[in-house]
């Protein structure tokens, strides 16, 4: 009988428990947590983003990293794979906006039932409270090979393959501390840079603290480098739309989270962020708004002038930041006032100095190299019998369920190959 032993009770490792044992293997699941999906539990504010609902082309245009890696995995389990196999296991689900898809139940803990109940129905033996210390490794007329996994408290399960599925570094308080990683490097594994990754900005200005709360719908966001020529005309290094949310520290949301996938610190930790806080109306067509809402205010000083332009706690901010005496009648600002006004509603700006830690970060960007890692079964290429999947790979993706996705298909494709080698 194939032994596999699945370390890492998360995404990855319970769908690779799930398609190991229904391949046919004996699956031993190890998770050093006292249950399984911890990580998955607090997902999508603890109702779990399980997944997208989209074609392919969508869900390979939301991946960031190595999207061509993913191509085996995802086909082999793509998203209706995974939508079949939680509902056959007793949890419906629903699509929201953005194709997001959660339960009906709005509980993650009913996709860890589902999960739990798939894992059991396998027949999977599950060891709870188990943390590894290394992978035993044979190596014979210069192959290495898989033998076994020791554990901390002295025993060693032996194996004919394992499945590693540690996680990243992201919410290190649900067990996502490394392990894996080290134990990897170890064995001659490169892990490449990691980072937090779908992680909230800190900001070097202090207008942030003062407008702490404010969420701000229906807004465009730019980056740049900080570091590149002034005078030269710059090009973001990202230009979205959406939600953000202004915080003691910084900025958050949505929108930020995007954002953040696309932050480099290796050209200087701080970029330029310009917010386009009305950006369904272009300059001229902004201009004229305002000139409408002087018009119908033309008794009023310009800070009482304003009200429908932006949200209440925005407006004393603007009007010291563009310079206009907030006394002023509206009918003596000049078109060079006005004209300052309308540039700083479109290009309201702030500098990054960084990211927000792991503690705050949903994924990890980095982790291995794919380049050691045979895309079409998640086994290393370095040492027979030794499976890596979900976040621990250099695998990463936007916000909507696509991360999780990764972790469902990789984990899957890495349980169904084990028993590969046993029928060649």
């Amino acid at each position: 009988m194939h032994n596999c032993v699945v370390l890492g009770g998360g995404a990855a490792g319970m769908m690779a428990a799930i398609a190991a044992a229904e391949a046919g293997a004996k699956v031993t699941l190890i998770e050093k947590n006292e249950k399984l999906g911890k990580k998955v539990y607090i997902t999508g504010k603890g109702r779990c983003n399980v997944t997208n609902d989209c074609d392919a082309d969508t869900f390979f245009a939301n991946v960031v990293s190595n999207r061509k890696f993913l191509y085996s995995a995802f086909y082999s389990f793509d998203n209706n794979m995974l939508m079949e196999l939680v509902k056959d296991n007793g949890c419906p689900l629903k699509t929201e906006r953005g194709g997001r898809v959660f339960p009906v139940s709005d509980h993650s803990s009913d996709v860890l039932k589902a999960l739990n109940k798939a894992i059991k129905d396998a027949g999977v033996e599950v060891l709870l409270n188990h943390e590894a210390k290394d992978v035993v490794v044979e190596e014979a007329e210069g192959i290495k090979r898989v033998k076994g996994l020791l554990l901390k408290n002295g025993k060693t399960l032996p194996c004919d393959s394992l499945i590693m599925a540690t996680g990243g570094l992201s919410y290190p308080s649900t067990g996502s501390t490394g392990d894996g990683h080290r134990i990897l490097k170890k064995l001659g594994h490169s892990i490449t840079e990691m980072h937090p990754g779908l992680v909230p900005f800190n900001v070097e200005e202090s207008v942030c603290g003062e407008l702490q709360g404010l969420a701000l719908k229906n807004v465009s966001l730019k980056m740049y480098n900080s570091s590149e020529e002034q005078g030269k005309k710059k090009k973001p290094v990202y230009d979205g739309f959406g939600e953000m949310l202004f915080t003691h520290f910084g900025i958050s949301g949505p929108l930020v989270l995007s954002c953040s996938e696309f932050y480099d610190a290796s050209g200087g930790a701080k970029k330029d962020i310009l917010i386009d806080l009305k950006p369904a109306l272009d300059t001229d067509t902004l201009d004229k708004r305002i000139l409408r809402d002087f018009d119908e205010n033309k008794n009023k000083s310009f800070k009482n002038s304003i009200s429908g332009l932006l949200p209440s706690r925005m407006i004393p901010l603007i009007i010291s930041m563009c310079g206009i005496d907030p006394d002023k009648a509206v009918n003596e600002i000049s078109r060079e006032e006005r004209t300052g006004l309308v540039h700083l509603l479109k290009n309201f700006p702030l500098t990054v100095t960084g990211t927000r830690d792991y503690n705050e970060a949903i994924i990890t960007r980095g982790g291995v190299s794919v380049k050691e890692v045979d895309p079409s079964t998640m086994e290393s290429k370095l040492i027979d019998g030794l499976y890596i999947c979900g976040e621990m790979l250099d695998l990463d993706a936007m916000t909507g369920g696509f991360n999780l996705q990764i972790a469902w298909s990789t984990g899957h494709l890495a349980g169904s190959s084990v028993m590969e080698k046993e029928r060649l």
